[in-house]
């Protein structure tokens, strides 16, 4: 599927949808916890369903009403699945499930994904679940999935280098179910906002441990997840190509839905967005958006990784030089996004260039062009939002990939005012 866009002015206002990131935290924790947690707005969307059919197959029950999800949870003990579970597109299902699998007191799990899952890397977050426990084997021998996933977790002492929070938040969901007391080191952590959101889970869901920053942690064995009835807060990752397209051109966009006090790291665009000189107010209403003069700057990333796709685009509209830096982690993502960004924008004529954990954006006329979107959703929204903002027609390959987090994008982009439409491949 193609989505083809043209230039256009936004104005209006857009209500952000649920964060993927809690929705799937939610998910997995209701479903190890003891009888019935509610959640309420949840995101509905390629990746959360997966998590939902995951933790189905694990043996929690779950009912999927309106805007409420009703789950009975498994107290702890999974069951071996019938099936092959196919986490799709989904990294965070497939790395939190790993760990709750390998809480397995009988049988196996074996797990696999799309063309993408099987490309990311898991090894060190099976090393340790192995350090601790449990048996995980990559079918290939590469430390990525196809896995087949055994327990019994028994607890223990790991190290690991955490290049994706994913990797830790696995680690702190399940070693709490595990039969002992669990020691864990974490030298190397990117992305260190989601871990805060994965603490704020445990805490709601009663669970207790000791940690010296984000760098060291006791979590007890044996404990229980009790269950919770929550609201799923809006997605700040979702709403970073609204705060941007706001920032370009004669745009004029309202976020509503937002919490600027939820732990999630890519509240901090408002940050960057306002440094390059973007007006950003909190109104009664939600967060307005409208552009100022827009000058580079040097960002950090490494705790907002997905951010790097739009903060691309911005940089090609701001006087001077963008760097974005300190994100190596944006190689591992569902495509290699510092490449690809590279890739793309240069073919709309952007002065950018790679380096090894970044990208260098000079001030660039963009042009309308026939881009590929790699199957990554957060590419093919940015490239859209840049689509909007420069003359002619901009076609976008592989815009289907828009539901693994953000299915009513392009709806809410034409609310706006957005001249866009859909092509069938031919």
């Amino acid at each position: 599927m193609r989505l083809v866009c043209r230039p256009s002015r936004l104005r209006g206002s857009v209500e952000i949808p649920g964060s993927k990131s809690h929705t799937i935290r939610a998910v997995a924790i209701a479903s190890l916890a003891d009888r019935e947690s509610q959640i309420r707005e949840p995101l509905a969307s390629a990746d959360t369903l997966a998590a939902v059919d995951v933790y189905r197959a694990l043996g929690a029950r779950i009912d999927l009403k309106d805007d409420v999800w009703t789950v009975n949870g498994i107290a702890g003990q999974p069951t071996a699945p019938e099936n092959v579970l196919d986490v799709r597109n989904s990294g965070t299902t497939l790395r939190i499930a790993v760990g709750s699998a390998a809480l397995l007191t009988e049988g196996l799990a074996v797990f696999t994904g799309d063309e993408q899952i099987r490309r990311r890397p898991i090894g060190p977050l099976a090393t340790s679940l192995n350090d601790l426990g449990a048996s995980i084997t990559s079918t290939r021998g590469n430390g990525r999935a196809p896995l087949v996933v055994g327990g019994r977790l028994r607890g223990g002492r790991t190290s690991i280098e955490a290049v994706t929070s994913q990797y830790l938040t696995s680690l702190l969901i399940n070693t709490p179910l595990a039969l002992d007391e669990t020691i864990i080191e974490v030298p190397l952590l990117n992305e260190r906002p989601y871990v805060q959101i994965t603490l704020d889970w445990l805490a709601r869901g009663g669970i207790t441990l000791e940690r010296r920053e984000l760098e060291w942690f006791r979590v007890p064995g044996g404990q229980r997840y009790r269950p919770f009835d929550v609201r799923v807060p809006a997605d700040f990752s979702s709403a970073t190509f609204f705060l941007a397209a706001g920032v370009l051109g004669d745009n004029d966009v309202l976020l509503r839905g937002l919490d600027h006090q939820d732990a999630q790291g890519d509240k901090a665009v408002m940050d960057y967005l306002r440094r390059m000189g973007a007006r950003i107010d909190f109104e009664p209403e939600g967060i307005r958006v409208r552009p100022g003069k827009l000058v580079g700057c040097e960002l950090d990333l490494n705790a907002t990784p997905d951010a790097l796709p739009m903060m691309a685009v911005v940089g090609c509209f701001a006087e001077g030089r963008t760097a974005l830096v300190n994100v190596p982690q944006a190689r591992l993502k569902e495509t290699d996004r510092i490449a690809v960004m590279c890739a793309e924008l240069s073919k709309m004529g952007a002065r950018i260039s790679e380096r090894p954990d970044g990208l260098v954006i000079e001030r660039s006329d963009l042009k309308a062009a026939d881009v590929n979107g790699h199957f990554d959703h957060r590419v093919v929204m940015a490239l859209a939002v840049a689509g909007t903002a420069v003359n002619g027609e901009t076609r976008i390959s592989t815009a289907e990939a828009v539901d693994v987090t953000f299915p009513t994008f392009m709806q809410c982009m034409t609310g706006l005012g957005a001249d866009m439409r859909v092509e069938e491949d031919k």
